[in-house]
């Protein structure tokens, strides 16, 4: 069955559950991601962040007081006490004596230790020890319980992240190092792309082709001839190599193909109506440029923002060879990467830190959205 535009009704709930399947996929893991940053990081090792609004039961130990200050009840020596630092903030189930048997006994029995000794733990976490005789031992016993925590939500990840990980830092170099990688091509590029698209002029089929051509060598064979050449410049000029200059220039390189062909074909398809318009009236190219082209070229100038901002915050091929690995020059895929090898059982470090990298991102493309899909589509229907 079709609806008057010809398209089939179940094949529009087809597309729609389609996207919302891509949707779910995309989002649940940086929910995953957003969620495990907040819990408690006892809470991350034992359970999955879709249980985080539920109590988890945990397995812990915790020491007893020194027997020798016991004190003397009814014939008895009696330490009591409670293995809460918080009365009241868990539950006990179950505890035990030994490592190999944390569970042996239910909250509140009383365990029998051997020697006319005796344990009870309850379920407050409150405990009582009783000893047939005095003792001058200093060192209290060890005790395994399983407790039953309520959900705990808390910032202190993200503090020691920013704080005292050094990912503050980081994220502040990546800004560094993004915004301006960001800018400088799409201005660059956007003025070529009006002359090989409106201005005429000798070679310039062969610079088109060469730029399209551009767009299909791998970065990777031009690290090194490029790491060298700027290493020779600087040299020469007494400069040193690991500066932001020298990355922004690789990551304006590695951009401008791309750029140049997306916005020429945008511009290429704007009314030639306007452009002879404007040219009748007395308007130069470049008034024709700032005035007409960069407004009507706004969407695909936000196309290529949202593309050129998350490759430049997500690279660290390009931020290791040209900018190092320093902790005042490491940059926020970097850091990350020296997190997971030496914080690589920190879940709670691992996902707030995660975090803060795609926070930024985030907020870029849910602010460009609008503009992604049509600026990439513009351009492939020409104008009259």
């Amino acid at each position: 069955m079709a609806n008057p535009t010809g398209k089939s009704y179940f094949g529009r709930f087809g597309v729609h559950i389609a996207v919302l399947f891509f949707v779910a996929l995309w989002t649940l893991p940086t929910l995953g991601i957003l969620v495990s940053s907040l819990r408690d990081k006892d809470q991350i090792i034992v359970s999955g962040w879709w249980t985080a609004m539920t109590s988890s039961t945990q397995t812990e130990a915790g020491r007893l007081p020194p027997p020798n200050t016991a004190v003397e009840r009814d014939g008895k020596f009696v330490l009591e006490g409670n293995l809460f630092e918080e009365a009241g903030s868990r539950e006990i189930t179950n505890f035990g004596i030994r490592a190999q048997a944390p569970t042996e006994f239910e909250a509140g029995s009383t365990a029998d230790l051997g020697d006319g000794e005796t344990l009870q733990v309850n379920a407050d976490g409150g405990f009582i020890m009783t000893m047939p005789a005095a003792s001058d031992s200093t060192r209290g016993r060890r005790v395994y319980y399983a407790a039953t925590v309520p959900p705990r939500f808390t910032t202190e990840n993200y503090e020691n992240v920013l704080f005292s990980e050094g990912i503050g830092r980081s994220f502040i170099n990546s800004l560094t190092v993004t915004i301006p990688a960001t800018v400088i091509p799409i201005m660059i590029a956007a003025f070529a792309a009006y002359a090989l698209a409106w201005m005429r002029f000798p070679g310039r089929a062969l610079l088109i082709a060469t730029i399209i051509g551009l767009l299909v060598v791998p970065l990777q064979m031009t690290l090194i001839p490029l790491l060298e050449m700027y290493n020779n410049i600087g040299n020469l000029f007494g400069v040193s190599s690991k500066t932001y200059y020298g990355i922004w220039l690789a990551h304006t390189g590695f951009g401008l193909p791309f750029a140049i062909y997306l916005l020429r074909s945008y511009m290429a398809g704007l009314p030639r109506e306007l452009m002879e318009s404007a040219r009748i009236d007395g308007a130069s190219d470049f008034e024709i440029f700032v005035k007409i082209v960069l407004p009507l070229s706004f969407p695909v100038l936000a196309s290529f923002a949202i593309f050129q901002f998350l490759w430049v915050w997500n690279d660290l091929l390009v931020a290791m060879v040209f900018l190092g690995s320093g902790s005042n020059q490491l940059v926020l895929t970097g850091k990350l990467n020296a997190l997971l090898g030496s914080r690589g059982g920190d879940w709670e470090i691992l996902t707030a830190s995660a975090f803060v990298t795609i926070i930024v991102p985030l907020i870029v493309f849910f602010s460009l959205q609008r503009y992604f899909v049509r600026g990439l589509l513009a351009g492939s229907v020409k104008g009259g």
